[in-house]
């Protein structure tokens, strides 16, 4: 088979087509940098090109949606700490009707939306993926004001509602503007779809219903969207429905395994390394974690990632190990 370009490898493995090898990248946090958009570019391209990755998974701070609208974060810029919350912006319940629509290019939205810009002008032309990271309304709330946001969503559902529907219209509006610079789609993440936060009806309610909004506004211009299912004890099958062409999620020690969610979707799946086994794994031993995740998933409709986030302590000769190890499989 002739090699493919990473965009090729990309597109075949969404529609689950014979490649020339399994897809291939890895993503984490990069604190020191994150606070400024033409850096942050600059150090994604460079471990694109380092490791050789085969798509750009974008890594903006990840309260930056929250943050816009009054969540006070403490800024380490260093490699080993990530942002914090400081100070959750939600005091008073009735303090959610207050929450408006913001422009797509506000704020910390603004800096997200430079990093987009950013890539299309540093990449020059080179054609490899690059996905924005999105969040899901629900959990921008939660990020806005802790757990809280379920104890008021189920005492005062029409405030919680109001907020909603004003952070969709936001990230709506932050999605347009990624498309028109350029992203290949965008990585869905969802860290309320959860079971020890809500009930199976309360997510439909609260959740899916503009869940559907946001991911609606690209799913037919974008072509490579991914769902992102955060957390244990999951509404797999919920999300899984959602009109993506492709889900990640922590398959390596959450259910459903891989072989499992065969059984449950026909997407394209994004995973296969477990990012906490990583950060302490020898180099020898990648290969053969990997080669069991090809085996259980099956070679097409795979691309080979963590199932979140890697550990900021993950030694670099694994991740190149991650990368040789997907040589001829």
């Amino acid at each position: 088979m002739n090699k493919m370009t990473k965009k090729e490898r990309v597109i075949a493995a969404i529609n689950k087509q014979e490649v020339d090898r399994v897809p291939f990248s890895i993503w984490y946090h990069i604190p020191q940098v994150d606070q400024d958009p033409v850096q942050l570019a600059e150090v994604q391209i460079e471990q694109a090109h380092c490791y050789d990755l085969d798509f750009i998974k974008m890594m903006p701070f990840g309260n930056y949606g929250a943050h816009d609208y009054g969540l006070s974060c403490t800024f380490f810029c260093t490699e080993t700490q990530p942002v914090l919350e400081r100070k959750f912006a939600i005091d008073d319940v009735k303090e959610w009707t207050e929450i408006e629509p913001l422009p797509g290019y506000f704020g910390s939205h603004g800096k997200q939306l430079m990093l987009t810009r950013q890539l299309q002008k540093q990449l020059k032309g080179e054609e490899i993926p690059y996905v924005q990271t999105i969040f899901s309304p629900l959990t921008t709330a939660k990020k806005l004001a802790g757990p809280r946001v379920f104890e008021d969503m189920r005492s005062h559902p029409e405030y919680l509602h109001q907020a909603l529907a004003a952070i969709t219209e936001t990230t709506i509006n932050f999605v347009k503007l990624n498309i028109e610079a350029g992203v290949a789609g965008f990585f869905f993440a969802t860290q309320c779809a959860n079971k020890e936060w809500v009930t199976e009806a309360e997510y439909d309610e609260f959740g899916v219903k503009y869940d559907l909004q946001v991911i609606n506004a690209y799913k037919d211009i974008t072509y490579f969207n991914i769902a992102h299912i955060h957390g244990d004890n999951t509404m797999f099958e919920k999300v899984a429905s959602y009109p993506c062409n492709c889900i990640n999620w922590h398959d390596r020690w959450v259910s459903p395994s891989m072989s499992e969610a065969r059984k449950i979707s026909d997407k394209c799946f994004l995973g296969g390394i477990n990012e906490k086994w990583l950060s302490k794994a020898k180099p020898e031993e990648v290969r053969s974690h990997i080669k069991e995740a090809v085996l259980a998933a099956g070679r097409t409709g795979l691309m080979v990632t963590p199932g979140c986030v890697a550990e900021l302590t993950t030694p670099q000769v694994n991740f190149y190990a991650a990368r040789t190890a997907v040589e001829g499989l």
